[in-house]
């Protein structure tokens, strides 16, 4: 159904953003211990304590982890997104992960053409370690911008 959407540059900016870059391995900020990340947010069994990448490394597999989300996003959201919708799921799926995403109560609301419900989910996503982190805040406050850019809220009258 949104085989057509692709993320470019510009979408990532709201993920690159959130991320950061950092070349040296660090744990997870929510709990100091793993899942260990890399670059702009890569985490993986490869990652260990004091893993050094190149800058050129952590683009890369920016770009690798993207086509993940991209292709997930793709493989389980049914109804039709626009780009800007398309680039905030992208975003969000990377960063819970696609498993998390794939059982999300915001898919299903989102499937169910439920878009206001399915805004509302993404400020749920806010915790690392059982704790509020203002960067979770501040990332799903951007990916809800980012979705309401491009929402067309006659979809969901026309479902109903």
């Amino acid at each position: 159904m949104n085989e057509n959407l692709v993320l470019t540059q510009d979408d990532l900016t709201l993920t690159k953003n959130s991320e950061n870059c950092r070349l040296t391995a660090y744990p997870d900020p929510g709990t100091g211990a793993a899942p260990w990340t890399i670059g702009w947010g890569h985490t993986g069994p490869e990652v260990h304590p004091g893993l050094v990448w190149t800058q050129a490394q952590a683009d890369a597999q920016l770009l690798v982890d993207m086509q993940r989300a991209e292709a997930n996003v793709r493989s389980v959201v049914t109804i039709p997104l626009t780009q800007d919708e398309f680039a905030a799921l992208c975003d969000f799926a990377f960063n819970i992960g696609c498993g998390a995403f794939d059982s999300s109560t915001l898919l299903k609301k989102l499937n169910a053409y439920d878009l206001e419900g399915a805004i509302a989910e993404f400020a749920k996503w806010n915790m690392a370690g059982g704790q509020v982190l203002q960067g979770l805040v501040k990332r799903r406050d951007g990916e809800k911008a980012l979705f309401l850019l491009g929402c067309d809220f006659s979809q969901e009258a026309n479902s109903a």
